[in-house]
């Protein structure tokens, strides 16, 4: 009978070496993940978002906008798409001396956009937006949001570019106190259905607050 060499052999009868360990660096612990970019949590009816800084003045690096816009993020950028752009909006702006005047300019699946015009002096007067969350962006001029929280009564200048995101429940005043128009756009969603007013609010210590 024919034999196998005996390397051969001792190759196929030699039990077969530890598997080796591959040696890792130790990992830190991670800190709990957070909300995915883009969907932001806006639970406290005092939270808000600042976005700072003019993101009209570059478009073409704008993220392109989802047809169906359903994070904080999206109707952001939303606002952002309709502000630049400007024949959209620019030949129906109007200026009424009694009143801010508005319009509708769109709506959306679950969201509605309104323009909005602000001559000196002119004020939304104190108020909340019922079950609808929104995006003010700034278009034109100046306007100076007053807002009460846990903190007590904050004031804020949104100067051309300015976006100011906001829940259910949030309260606020918006007021043009410049000597130049203002032009705004407001992100809706959804849609307004109704803004109940406040009356003006006096914190300890400090001045009442325009009613907005």
């Amino acid at each position: 009978m024919h034999r196998a060499p005996a390397a051969v052999e001792t190759a196929r009868t030699a039990p077969a070496a530890p598997a080796r360990t591959a040696l890792t660096a130790p990992t830190a612990p991670t800190a709990p993940a957070g909300p995915a970019a883009g969907t932001e949590r806006l639970d406290s009816p005092y939270c808000d978002i600042s976005i700072a800084g003019d993101p009209l003045a570059f478009p073409h690096l704008l993220p392109p906008v989802p047809e169906h816009p359903a994070t904080v993020a999206e109707f952001a950028g939303l606002a952002r798409s309709v502000a630049a752009d400007r024949a959209s909006w620019e030949p129906l702006v109007r200026y009424d001396a009694l009143s801010r005047w508005y319009a509708r300019l769109r709506t959306g699946p679950g969201y509605e956009v309104w323009l909005l015009s602000w001559l000196p002096g002119q004020s939304s007067g104190r108020h909340d937006h019922g079950p609808s969350s929104g995006v003010l962006t700034v278009l034109r001029g100046s306007l100076t949001e007053h807002a009460t929280g846990p903190s007590g009564a904050a004031e804020r200048r949104l100067t051309t570019g300015a976006q100011r995101v906001f829940v259910p429940g949030y309260v606020h005043e918006v007021v043009n106190d410049t000597l130049e128009p203002a032009i705004s756009v407001h992100v809706y969603f959804p849609g307004l259905t109704e803004m109940t007013p406040f009356p003006a609010c006096t914190a300890p210590g400090r001045s009442a607050v325009g009613s907005s």
